[in-house]
């Protein structure tokens, strides 16, 4: 476990882990001792329309910290890194401690980002009603060799990016302007899951939110409910709305949605051990 009297209070601090791996309770921690602003790094957990299923903060721990960047954009926008730099750009002038699971998020930060146009919306629309396989297929090589395959939402960027400027992802990538935050001026925090620490967690957790009221977050969003929103990415989403339309039952749902999150994890961890080798593991099993 890391020891806080050894991490500068002046100094921004990472915090990065999968699903459930108790980074927020590490992160409430630092900003009780040595003060700080906690700052959202979690792609879902932006998103108003889902605060149970997300896992954001409660409002006892709000009241514990100051936090940003949670349940700030409509469920129905789209929101990418972009934006997510942009509005964390504030809080950059004071002390942050920003905690999340999306690698995305930091390695922009602590790498750079590369200032991609935006995506048409004609195009992002060809992209929804085509298969990841049929995207895969349409990518270049260099492009193919980078990103997650088996993360739709990334071969959809990729195939978007191509499509929408005639060069591929990897060559915007290899223009990436220099990092607003680099990794050596920050405290970069990585948390070490082991699976059979984690996925017993993964459990309890989907339990503790389905007494919270998380079928009844679904019911809320069902009328409007559109898989192809990033906020419909929200882990176990798909599987309650499904049970609310009948497609099956609770216990189906909750079986469905834990092995998800068991998946999600695992795609964590793999970009965490390829991407974050720098960074100072924390073990809090």
């Amino acid at each position: 476990m890391i020891e806080i009297d050894d991490i500068a209070p002046d100094t921004h601090v990472l915090i990065a882990g999968p699903t459930a791996s108790g980074k927020s309770a590490l992160a409430l921690q630092i900003a009780e001792t040595q003060g700080g602003v906690i700052v959202n790094a979690d792609a879902l957990q932006v998103f108003a329309n889902w605060r149970v299923l997300t896992a954001r903060p409660s409002d006892e721990d709000l009241a514990r910290a100051p936090h940003a960047l949670y349940g700030h954009v409509p469920g129905d926008a789209a929101y990418s890194v972009g934006h997510w730099l942009r509005d964390l750009e504030p809080y950059l002038a004071g002390r942050a401690i920003i905690v999340g699971g999306t690698g995305l998020y930091f390695a922009a930060l602590t790498e750079g980002l590369a200032e991609i146009p935006p995506t048409p919306a004609a195009i992002r629309a060809e992209a929804d009603r085509l298969s990841r396989e049929d995207m895969l297929a349409g990518l270049d090589p260099e492009t193919t060799a980078r990103i997650d395959r088996s993360n739709r939402a990334r071969v959809q960027r990729a195939w978007e990016v191509l499509r929408a400027t005639g060069r591929g992802l990897a060559a915007w990538q290899d223009e990436t302007p220099p990092p607003r935050l680099p990794l050596a001026e920050t405290v970069p925090l990585l948390i070490e899951a082991p699976k059979d620490w984690l996925n017993p967690r993964i459990e309890r957790r989907f339990d503790m939110m389905l007494e919270m009221g998380a079928l009844d977050e679904a019911r809320a969003n069902l009328a409007d409910w559109d898989p192809t929103r990033p906020s419909s990415r929200a882990i176990g989403a798909p599987e309650l709305i499904a049970h609310l339309r009948g497609e099956m039952t609770l216990a189906e749902a909750r079986t469905a949605a834990i092995i998800a999150t068991r998946q999600y994890a695992k795609r964590q961890r793999t970009w965490f051990r390829k991407r974050m080798k720098h960074w100072q593991r924390v073990t809090m099993a």
